[in-house]
C-alpha cells in the first residue's frame, strides 16, 4: 500500500479506530535541520509501503524553538506500535539519520484521548500548542480529575481568547501524564493570549488555582509547533 503525504497537515484527532496516540519529540539543533529532518522522514516513508500493523496516521510538527520536532502517530493499539518498532522502524530511522546525523530522540509516550474542547466555528489552525502535565506517580483517576478541573476552569473563566480553536486532552497509558494537543489560529494569537495583562490564559480564578496547584502535579510545560507533514495510507 502506498503512502499519502500532506504537507502542513495535522492529524484528525478522534478518528474512528484510533485507540492509542504515540507522541514523541526529537531534537535536531537548528531550523535548517528541522526542515531537513522533515524532508528525510517524507523520503524514508514514501519510498516504502505503508505498514499494515494498525497505523492510521503519522504527523510531524516543527517546533517554534528552532530545535524540536513533535511526532504524533495514531494506532489501533499499543501492541500494533510495538509490532511496527520490531519490524519496520530501524531501516527508516537509519535512512533519516544518514541524511541528518545527530538526531536526538528524546522520549515517547503512549496516550489515549480522554476529552476534547472545540468551538462551533470550523477554522484551520496555524499553530499547535502542546501542554504537558506530569504527576508524581501513576493514578488514572487523578489524570481524569485534573482534566475535568481544566474544563471547569475554562467554562468559568471570565476571559475568552478568540484565537483558540480546540483542545484535545490525552491521558498517558502509564497513568502519570496528561497532554493537551491545542489548536490555535496562529502562533501570535497564543503569544498574545499568554501576555494579556492580568488575564492571560489561566486567569486568577479559584478554578484555575485548583488546576495549577493540583496535589501531585510535579511538572508542566508549553511548546508551540507548526504542522509540517501528515502521512497516511494511500490507495
Amino acid at each position: 500500500m502506498s503512502v499519502t503525504a500532506e504537507p502542513h497537515a495535522r492529524p484528525r484527532i478522534g478518528r474512528p479506530g484510533a485507540g492509542v496516540a504515540m507522541v514523541s519529540t526529537w531534537r535536531v539543533g537548528t531550523p535548517e535541520r528541522q526542515r531537513a529532518a522533515v524532508d528525510a522522514i517524507a523520503r524514508a516513508w514514501q519510498s516504502r509501503d505503508w505498514p499494515d500493523e494498525g497505523l492510521l496516521s503519522y504527523s510531524i510538527h516543527i517546533g517554534s524553538d528552532g530545535d524540536t520536532l513533535l511526532h504524533y502517530s495514531q494506532w489501533r493499539s499499543e501492541e500494533d506500535h510495538h509490532t511496527f518498532v520490531r519490524s519496520h522502524q530501524d531501516d527508516r530511522n537509519a535512512e533519516i539519520d544518514a541524511a541528518v546525523p545527530g538526531v536526538e530522540r528524546v522520549a515517547i509516550h503512549a496516550y489515549a484521548l480522554y476529552r476534547s474542547l472545540t468551538g462551533r466555528e470550523a477554522r484551520v489552525p496555524g499553530c499547535v500548542v502542546i501542554v504537558e502535565a506530569e504527576f508524581d506517580g501513576p493514578d488514572p483517576g487523578r489524570q481524569r480529575d485534573w482534566v475535568d478541573r481544566v474544563f471547569d476552569a475554562v467554562d468559568t473563566d471570565p476571559v475568552t481568547h478568540p484565537g483558540a480553536i480546540s483542545g484535545h486532552f490525552h491521558t498517558s497509558l502509564d497513568g502519570t501524564r496528561v497532554l493537551n494537543y491545542a489548536e490555535w489560529e496562529s502562533e501570535q494569537a497564543h503569544i498574545d493570549a499568554l501576555a494579556a495583562p492580568g488575564d492571560g490564559i489561566g486567569s486568577v480564578t479559584p478554578q484555575w488555582k485548583k488546576v495549577q496547584g493540583y496535589p501531585g502535579l510535579v511538572h508542566s510545560g508549553v511548546q508551540r509547533y507548526v504542522p509540517a507533514l501528515s502521512l497516511s495510507a494511500g490507495a
